[in-house]
């Protein structure tokens, strides 16, 4: 299974999405997105596919989205994504994709919805909380 995570290795929960994904078996593709953010087009394409609005693909905490005045509601999603694309580190984390769809993982355990295998047994996040993973279809 082709899995692409877009990560930042200095969140918990980007962190926490890359640990259950190779916890079901696979070796994802990591693309930092700060350091390598994607294209314009790639980005509304992963906002579009999650389900999300600009907006909601938007992250405030430990960016410049307060000093840009980014909560006016007047501002349309085209100037949403010409400030993450100047700023990639406004970009929610962590987008992944697989074949079976995109997803926001916030939290992290949404990344289970997508993964071929999400019968991951338990789970520990950094913070302690314990996951207890879908153990798949019965037989």
């Amino acid at each position: 299974m082709s899995v692409t995570i877009y990560h930042n290795p200095d969140c918990g929960t980007s962190r926490n999405t890359l640990a259950m994904i190779r916890q079901s078996g696979v070796e994802p593709e990591i693309i930092e997105y700060v350091k390598h953010p994607p294209s314009r087009d790639r980005l509304k394409q992963l906002i579009a596919d999650a389900g999300l609005s600009a907006r909601e693909a938007l992250r405030r905490k430990g960016t410049p989205y307060d000093d840009l005045g980014l909560d006016d509601p007047a501002l349309s999603a085209e100037q949403l994504l010409d400030a993450m694309m100047e700023h990639p580190i406004l970009i929610n984390r962590p987008f992944v994709t697989t074949p079976l769809g995109v997803r926001l993982c916030r939290p992290s355990e949404v990344v289970l919805e997508i993964l071929e295998n999400p019968n991951i047994g338990q789970f520990v996040k950094e913070d302690g909380e314990v996951i207890e993973a879908p153990e798949g279809p019965s037989t």
